[in-house]
């Protein structure tokens, strides 16, 4: 959040306090079907941010600034196109006219003409999110597409010395960043939602 000492933000501090209290929680009404988790939707962040901020009498003014927009290629040879947005958004304080500024960064893959959109629509989630400190998930946590994307890509293998076991050179535990095998991870993917080695498996067993 960027301000400056050279203006007054007392009241509009006071105000964003409050804003903070009602929007510290957002209920997690969206699905990823690829890894069968609950996560927050934008829609649910800034439904609620909104009404927060129009409560507490607080327009917010969004700006946003395309980074970049590159070609890709995903894992069946298709051509998508991939953008990243930085959303700059101020806050207004109808009452003082005392304003912050908050910035968020997004990406959006999109294989027609949605990836600004999408990247747009993440940027000012994490603008917020960021801003009031709300824990939850996000959206490229819902893109099938993305998950399936990252699960096909040919990993490049190696075989251990020790076991002769094969593992992809980046397969490594998520916890102690041990390397694990193949089986171990597939394993781990499907117990744990992530990779895993056995001994941190055992830990997250006990928790």
């Amino acid at each position: 959040m960027e301000t400056s000492t050279e203006r007054p933000i007392k009241k509009i501090t006071a105000k964003l306090v409050k804003v903070m209290e009602e929007v510290s929680h957002v209920q997690k009404n969206g699905t990823n079907e690829f890894h069968k988790y609950q996560y927050a939707t934008a829609a649910d962040v800034l439904e609620k941010v909104n009404e927060a901020l129009v409560k507490n009498k607080i327009c917010s003014i969004a700006k946003a600034n395309l980074i970049s927009l590159e070609h890709v290629v995903n894992a069946k040879g298709n051509k998508e196109h991939l953008a990243t947005v930085q959303m700059n958004i101020r806050l207004i304080d109808s009452d003082s006219g005392e304003y912050v500024d908050i910035t968020g960064l997004g990406n959006g893959q999109d294989s027609g003409d949605k990836a600004v959109m999408k990247a747009e629509t993440a940027s000012i989630k994490y603008a917020y999110m960021m801003a009031f400190n709300i824990s939850t998930g996000d959206d490229p946590e819902a893109d099938i597409r993305t998950d399936q994307f990252v699960s096909e890509v040919p990993k490049p293998k190696a075989v251990s010395r020790s076991t002769g076991a094969a593992y992809s050179l980046g397969a490594v535990c998520a916890d102690c960043g041990t390397k694990i095998s193949d089986k171990v991870q597939k394993f781990s993917q499907e117990r744990f939602g992530t990779g895993l080695c056995m001994n941190c498996q055992k830990n997250h067993q006990a928790v």
